[in-house]
């Protein structure tokens, strides 16, 4: 059920932002809008909305760089909106912190549909992880807060990165297809890009692992999947 979640929409295009307000308040959520990238800025910070839809051009900023930024602080769902099909700009997207993007023009009922899954998932997620605290090695998944620490210094993780992360380290040794994962984390099969568990593997790898060439703990299983390899302390 909606619990009245905030809503930042970042978009130049008015008649658009407009349009999906007006599905998203019907819905139950309060929903702030923002024209320009500077001011979404602003807003996020002022505001600490529960999620925020991003366009990916805007007049003043790139809207990957404004994600990136908003990553710095926060690890609520990011979406991104594209008025591009190619993949560049969706691979872009994710592997820059974004959980997930729609392409214009969009059914703003997918919209809303993505929305509330991703919002029900972060909620979810955030209540029920296995444990409050993995350890591997010098590896710490603190599933409460959201953090994690390698060697005792904390590593910024976007939302699905973290969700990703804890779910393998929730469950040991055991092989996941991309199949399986997407539907763990992402929770929906009618849409999405299965192709997004391998850019999101490679930036975890990237921010855990040593060398992140040869991991130590996300490991790949060819024309299968991936296992999270280790023993808890």
């Amino acid at each position: 059920m909606v619990g009245g979640e905030k809503i930042l929409i970042i978009d130049d295009e008015k008649e658009l932002v407009n349009i999906v307000e007006v599905y998203l308040k019907a819905e139950g959520y309060i929903v702030e809008k923002a024209y320009e990238g500077k001011v979404g800025l602003i807003k996020c910070k002022t505001l600490k909305p529960d999620m925020v839809i991003l366009d990916i051009k805007l007049p003043d900023m790139d809207g990957i760089e404004i994600c990136k930024t908003i990553r710095r602080d926060s690890d609520m769902p990011i979406l991104m909106l594209s008025a591009k099909s190619g993949d560049i700009d969706k691979i872009l997207s994710l592997g820059f912190g974004a959980d997930d993007y729609v392409t214009k023009p969009f059914s703003t009922n997918e919209l809303v549909a993505r929305v509330k899954a991703h919002l029900r998932r972060y909620e979810k997620s955030t209540f029920n992880s296995k444990k409050d605290i993995l350890e591997y090695g010098g590896l710490q998944i603190h599933c409460k807060s959201y953090s994690v620490f390698v060697d005792n210094k904390i590593v910024s993780l976007a939302a699905k990165e973290f969700e990703l992360l804890s779910f393998l380290a929730n469950n040991p040794n055991q092989v996941f297809s991309k199949e399986q994962l997407f539907e763990q984390v992402w929770g929906f099969e009618e849409f999405g890009d299965v192709n997004t568990i391998a850019v999101h593997v490679r930036k975890i790898r990237e921010k855990i692992e040593e060398n992140p060439s040869s991991p130590v703990f996300i490991k790949t299983v060819w024309s299968v999947g991936y296992k999270f390899q280790g023993v808890e302390k």
